[in-house]
């Protein structure tokens, strides 16, 4: 993973139309340059840096360290590939709120437009709902992802870029995937993890330092009794009536806290459970991808399979820092619009003498000169 440093601060504000402008009109002139040089496969690989794409917000001058350098670079640079994608070979899907859950229905649109099979394009949905549940499931860091943007091109490859909120520390953190870099999407898949803050204890399944723990859940899984055993023991009922995840018989020396403690048990964890007990798992994707498998369902199956096995998940933050600069906000200067225009007329002219066909290069210009 890369490393730096970088602030990553809740950011509530709005961009202002003046600068998001601009911003589409400088992110489409750069995504129209890093294609005709060097592919749509290798910006897809830029974008899925972290290093990278905080060096790109902060160029379309996106304060460096606001949650909404993520959220705002990802709505601008979809906004200036939207009319160009087919021709660049370059699709995002999804988006900040409400619009991530429209993200599986843009990727069937957006694949039938590259030429992408059904298969390939269930494939990518796929992998969008793996990828959002690895890092609200798997890694369970007390972030809450709130944005999720899909990338891929016309070959199937594929990037993702997410962000997740903590509330309590008033602080987000950015998740990178890049198809090219990953062998299980469950393992280690990240190509970094951006974030202010490492958090003391974070339970990390997506670790190698988990390995045991993890096939011990495939092995309890499997095991239908055992599951269904184990389950009962962990459930307590308290004075109200309420059932309750308790940690049964451990003592504090193995354990001094656990994240099952004080936990109520839902009807959706018995839910989760049920549907774990009817399917056929052989993978922690399996497992992870069964309807209502969500954070508690995996808590109580990593704890589960401690007891039986002895073998420990891994509790540390695989956040890391990143660095960059900026200042929508006047931090550590204020936006120079006039370096920003200038800035902008280089690269149209840059534009002009690619060897972008004549009807993509007026195609492109049209667009940007319909954003000012």
């Amino acid at each position: 993973m890369r490393r730096g440093i970088a602030t990553f601060g809740l950011d509530y504000g709005r961009c202002p139309p003046w600068l998001f402008e601009r911003m589409v009109r400088l992110a489409r002139s750069i995504a129209i340059l890093m294609v005709e040089y060097f592919g749509p496969e290798v910006f897809l690989e830029r974008l899925s840096d972290p290093v990278w794409f905080q060096s790109f917000g902060t160029i379309l001058a996106f304060d460096w360290n606001a949650s909404g350098l993520t959220t705002t670079t990802l709505g601008a640079l979809k906004t200036a590939l939207f009319g160009l994608e087919k021709d660049l070979g370059i699709f995002i899907a999804g988006g900040k709120g409400k619009t991530s859950r429209k993200t599986p229905d843009q990727i069937l649109k957006k694949a039938e437009l590259a030429n992408l099979s059904f298969l390939q394009a269930e494939k990518l949905t796929f992998l969008s709902r793996l990828t959002a549940k690895v890092d609200s499931a798997l890694l369970q860091d007390n972030f809450q992802i709130y944005h999720h943007s899909f990338l891929f091109t016309k070959k199937g490859h594929w990037a993702v870029i997410q962000q997740g909120m903590n509330t309590t520390v008033k602080k987000a953190r950015r998740y990178h995937w890049y198809s090219e870099k990953i062998i299980d999407p469950t393992l280690e898949p990240h190509q970094g993890i951006q974030s202010e803050v490492i958090l003391p204890k974070v339970l990390n399944l997506t670790s190698k330092k988990s390995l045991a723990n993890r096939e011990a859940i495939i092995e309890v899984v499997s095991e239908k009794k055992t599951l269904q055993s184990h389950v009962r023991k962990l459930i307590q009922k308290t004075k109200e009536g309420e059932k309750q995840l308790t940690l049964l018989s451990l003592t504090d020396n193995e354990f001094y806290s656990h994240p099952v403690l004080q936990e109520t048990f839902t009807p959706r964890l018995e839910k989760s459970i049920q549907n774990l007990l009817q399917k056929d798992s052989r993978s922690l994707t399996d497992v992870l991808m069964t309807e209502n498998v969500g954070p508690k369902t995996i808590r109580a199956l990593s704890l589960i399979a401690e007891l039986l096995t002895g073998a420990k998940p891994s509790f540390e933050d695989p956040a890391r820092y990143s660095f960059a600069f900026g200042g929508k906000d006047g931090i550590p200067y204020p936006v120079d619009r006039k370096t920003y225009d200038k800035t902008l007329e280089v690269i149209e002219k840059a534009i002009k003498k690619t060897n972008i066909s004549p009807w993509e290069k007026d195609k492109a210009l049209k667009r940007m000169e319909n954003t000012i």
